[in-house]
């Protein structure tokens, strides 16, 4: 590109507007008040991260389902939907939300029971503290493979 370094060109191309769902979750991010976006933040990685190095889980689909930030294995289709949200009620709480018809927050509960939960729904947050990481890479990897274990557990 003329007068462009290469630098500026590549940074350029990088950072063209995004696709419209793109452009969605990204205001859905930037709506929400900056101590629960950062914490929201640190989900989305740690949730491509975990699909990143999770086997058989492929890349990941960022949209907005029902208004909230959701995360869906649409390629490989071995996991099941998760979305986060700050929570509606707790100004200072999030969420991590998962389809509430699978066994998996009865799974999580099993295995964290010092985490907080609501119902069979979502695992609760607090924004103050800091993210159990470890515990939630594991929820998130059970639930990114979710669909795909269950087939294996049928042959």
């Amino acid at each position: 590109m003329p007068g462009l370094s290469r630098k500026s060109a590549t940074k350029t191309k990088r950072n063209r507007r995004p696709a419209s769902s793109d452009a969605k979750v990204a205001a859905a991010f930037s709506s929400y008040p900056k101590r629960v976006r950062t914490k929201l933040l640190a989900l989305r990685r740690l949730i491509f991260d975990t699909a990143r190095t999770t086997d058989g889980v492929g890349p990941l689909e960022e949209t907005l389902k029902w208004g909230q930030i959701s995360y869906l294995t649409t390629t490989s289709k071995s996991g099941s939907t998760i979305r986060i949200d700050q929570v509606k009620s707790e100004p200072d709480r999030y969420a991590l939300y998962f389809h509430c018809q699978t066994n998996l927050v009865e799974t999580f509960r099993e295995l964290y029971p010092d985490l907080a939960y609501g119902g069979n729904r979502c695992i609760l947050l607090d924004a103050a503290e800091d993210l159990p990481s470890e515990a939630l890479g594991h929820c998130v990897g059970l639930a990114l493979t979710y669909h795909a274990s269950k087939r294996n557990r049928g042959r």
